[in-house]
């Protein structure tokens, strides 16, 4: 598995990077079902981050339903992984048909989902 190098400007913080990078390819089935992702160590090194780093990406993914860690097997990428594309559009639509109800406007919408993204 190619990971793509992580962007060391960029606002967002790297595991963060890695995480949303893998979730990506995941859904889109560039990584499918049962793709063994690599160890933590050897990812941290190719990449140059801790291993913390990937650590916590790997955590995040596995929390989201994205991967599943093995003990000695490793990590590797689930079979409900490609569903999220399918299962954020839904998610996304009845959050439009939601805020259509309550009258807000796109641009009113937006600016409470990316408030909510923030935290």
């Amino acid at each position: 598995m190619t990971v793509h190098p992580l962007d060391p400007a960029s606002g967002e913080a790297p595991f963060e990077q890695l995480r949303t990078q893998i979730a990506r390819r995941a859904a889109s089935g560039d990584l499918p079902a049962g793709t063994r992702l690599p160890t933590v160590r050897a990812l941290a090194a190719e990449l140059g981050v801790a291993a913390g780093t990937v650590a916590r990406a790997y955590r995040e993914l596995e929390a989201d339903g994205v991967v599943v860690t093995e003990g000695r097997r490793g990590t590797s990428v689930t079979a409900g992984a490609a569903a999220s594309g399918p299962a954020a559009g839904a998610a996304a639509a009845a959050y439009v048909e939601s805020a259509r109800r309550l009258g807000l406007s796109l641009a009113e919408a937006t600016r409470l989902v990316e408030r909510a993204w923030r935290g």
